[in-house]
């Protein structure tokens, strides 16, 4: 059978091939730490496991609008008021099967084959892997540690901006001041933007602003995602939601109808349930006590550049210092102390590694850590 062009140079997403081998690892019997994803430790919030339960067990469970039900769109739009300062209209929220979902459709409907979308690296792959998919032009760009209007105005033109914040794997959480400049280079360049913000919840220090709280975001054709899977560690619910101009989102639902239509009736009741369970306090305060435990462990090693993240699961540490490959890093690391990392190469920069710190529990962190640390003293006293 031949398989299409467009697919066939296409790779499985390199995070969810890497979770793929240590559970088929598992699977043998192999006792496996795996940083390489970051899912949750804690259960869904009990209002979501409440709700779908009795929606499970006691209602008939319709086909709604494509789009998600009329009421859910409603209940989302309060949502983005109250904590998100966007005012929009139902028909400008669409629900989605999680937020790759939300981020294909956003891409097709808002892009051409050939046009250039603008990704800071290091980013999450999906934004590459859809990109590709579709046919578009990348045009990789540095994430600054302060985005500046000198920086904005060194991009080249473009049909669209994808912005990560809070953002994967750094943990970076973009200021109102940048996010002001980058309304303003969007409102000159013309340039259209889908900004994804599904660490929203995911908080330690920073404040979290959406980009389309400014009010311009119909006009500049701005499209935000949302997602509960690690904001309500529901990873497994496949839970999200976009909003944008009508327009782009009557696309999108043109898009999503003959690939799933709607998401399950289940799924809808578990989104409105998370989106209105409150704010995930114990679980943030869980995270930043082991962000700190980590950051107590790694900032001490000599070969490792640390920064601490403002939100997010992950740790990015920069191994340069080691001066090895860190695909390969990555493999001996697995293969000889089950230890199970993301080498930046996935993610667009080489020489930096992504570690999960949410799953398992305390003493498997600490033993996780502690075996990377060790493993990389071994690589630093061997090339001396």
């Amino acid at each position: 059978m031949r398989i299409s062009k467009r697919i066939a140079s296409a790779s499985p997403l390199a995070t969810t091939a890497m979770h793929g081998r240590v559970d088929q690892m598992k699977l043998q019997g192999e006792e496996v730490i795996d940083f390489s994803i970051a899912i949750s430790h804690f259960a869904a919030p009990e209002a979501v496991r409440r709700d779908v339960s009795d929606m499970a067990l006691h209602d008939v469970l319709p086909y709604t609008a494509v789009g998600g039900a009329h009421g859910l769109r409603a209940r989302l739009v309060e949502k983005l008021k109250m904590e998100n300062e966007i005012d929009a209209l139902p028909e400008e929220v669409i629900v989605t099967n999680g937020a790759k979902q939300a981020l294909y459709e956003a891409m097709y409907a808002m892009t051409d084959p050939g046009d250039t979308v603008i990704v800071f690296r290091p980013y999450w792959p999906a934004y590459l892997a859809t990109a590709r998919l579709l046919g578009l032009e990348v045009v990789l760009v540095d994430l600054p540690e302060v985005l500046t209007a000198g920086l904005l105005d060194t991009l080249p033109p473009a049909r669209l901006l994808i912005l990560n914040n809070p953002h994967n794997p750094t943990g970076k959480v973009f200021a109102r001041d940048e996010l002001d400049l980058l309304e303003g280079w969007l409102a000159r360049t013309g340039c259209g933007a889908i900004v994804d913000e599904s660490y929203e919840k995911l908080l330690y220090s920073q404040p979290h602003h959406s980009l389309s709280s400014a009010g311009q975001w119909r006009k500049l054709g701005i499209v935000t995602i949302f997602s509960a899977s690690q904001s309500y560690a529901m990873m497994g619910w496949r839970c999200g939601f976009a909003v944008g101009p009508a327009d782009v989102v009557s696309a999108m639902e043109t898009l999503q109808g003959p690939i799933t239509a709607a998401p399950s009736a289940l799924t809808q009741a578990a989104c409105e349930a998370a989106f209105f369970s409150g704010e995930p306090h114990h679980l943030v305060a869980d995270y930043q006590g082991r962000r700190d435990l980590v950051m107590d462990m790694l900032s001490p090693v000599k070969w490792m550049k640390v920064r601490i993240p403002d939100s997010g699961p992950y740790i990015w540490v920069d191994v340069t210092a080691l001066g090895c490959d860190t695909v390969a890093f990555s493999e001996r690391l697995l293969a000889e102390k089950r230890v199970a990392i993301m080498p930046g190469d996935a993610l667009g920069m080489p020489g930096f590694i992504r570690m999960g710190f949410i799953s398992d529990d305390i003493a498997t962190l600490r033993k996780g850590m502690a075996a990377i640390v060790a493993f990389g003293n071994e690589i630093n006293q061997d090339s001396r």
